[in-house]
């Protein structure tokens, strides 16, 4: 599978992550309400993902609000634009990217397209290019032997275009023969580890286990893990990094037990209007997804839930940020 997302023919066309690992899916979306659906769905998700999907959604809406002249109501494509970042206020790179198509608004409907398809090629590269920086600061850290990696929710091709941001580095180590094993978390409570993540090792044919989250520090206490590296859905501009849930847990247990941590991102994920991690809204979702599992009750009814997307690891947790411009040590400060 080259791309998760993708243009076809006046469609955004998608894999569906909540079909896998049983069944490759891909969904049609033709109208912005199935964008936004799509994205608080978790149809598609990855920050970058999420970022380009909103970008060609804005290209659906102008081109459904434009008329036969190809002049745009541009009122009703801003109203859809706002519908589209406001459906993950998390990660960043969804109103960066859909802000960015909107630029060209006056220019026409194929213009609007024109900027959106540009947003998946350059995120495409920026991905390639910040996967291989990674492999390499990785292997700066741990020169001597073969990684035994531990990474947290999927940032494959799945969720980022170019083969991943996190598991793009994974794949360069890999294609180094300087990869001895992959460790990949469930990523609880939707299992994007799990269902997605091992799904696209075993693609792949890389040698991997799963772990359950709370084994993670276990994992590292043994002596299993030489190196942790995760995505990013919001840098803020001192280097506190907003990812899935858990993560922070992950940098906390990494940095006891001396193990470099790695965040690997497009700089498009950055974001210098926010300060610091505090700043960062944090999604809550419903507590279907803790109190229920495949349908079925893992609790007793009634039960309430704290069921955070994402949490904030600070920046001096973190040995790396990596990006296509280049790498930052934020805790060398």
């Amino acid at each position: 599978m080259e791309r998760a997302l993708d243009w076809d023919d006046g469609a955004v066309v998608a894999v569906d992550q909540t079909a896998l690992p049983a069944e490759l899916r891909f969904l049609r979306l033709t109208t912005v309400d199935q964008v936004v659906d799509a994205i608080r769905r978790l149809v598609v998700r990855g920050a970058p993902v999420v970022g380009i999907t909103g970008a060609l959604g804005v290209a659906l809406s102008a081109r459904h609000h434009a008329d036969p002249g190809g002049r745009v109501d541009e009122d009703a494509v801003r109203r859809d634009a706002q519908r589209i970042a406001d459906s993950r206020p998390t990660a960043v790179n969804l109103r960066w990217a859909v802000d960015r198509v909107l630029t060209r608004l006056p220019d026409g409907p194929d213009a609007v397209l024109v900027e959106a398809l540009a947003v998946l090629t350059d995120d495409e590269q920026a991905n390639r290019t910040a996967a291989r920086r990674a492999a390499d600061v990785l292997r700066s850290e741990c020169p001597d032997r073969p990684l035994r990696v531990l990474t947290h929710c999927n940032t494959g091709t799945l969720a980022t275009m170019g083969g991943g941001t996190a598991l793009g580095a994974v794949r360069a180590l890999a294609r180094d023969g300087r990869l001895e094993e992959v460790i990949a978390t469930e990523t609880r409570p939707l299992l994007q580890g799990a269902r997605l993540t091992v799904w696209e090792l075993q693609q792949d044919g890389l040698p991997h286990r799963l772990c359950v989250d709370s084994a993670a520090p276990a994992a590292m206490a043994a002596g299993l893990v030489d190196a942790v590296v995760v995505g990013a859905d919001r840098i803020a501009a001192n280097g506190d990094t907003a990812n899935k849930i858990g993560t922070y847990a992950l940098a906390c247990a990494a940095a006891h037990n001396r193990i470099p941590f790695v965040v690997v991102a497009p700089h498009s994920t950055v974001d210098p209007a926010t300060p610091g991690g505090a700043g960062i809204p944090i999604e809550e979702r419903d507590a279907a997804e803790v109190v229920r599992l495949a349908g079925t009750d893992t609790t007793v009814p009634g039960t309430r839930a704290f069921n955070p997307a994402f949490d904030v690891t600070p920046a001096e947790l973190i040995t790396a940020i990596v990006t296509e411009q280049g790498v930052w040590r934020p805790s060398a400060r």
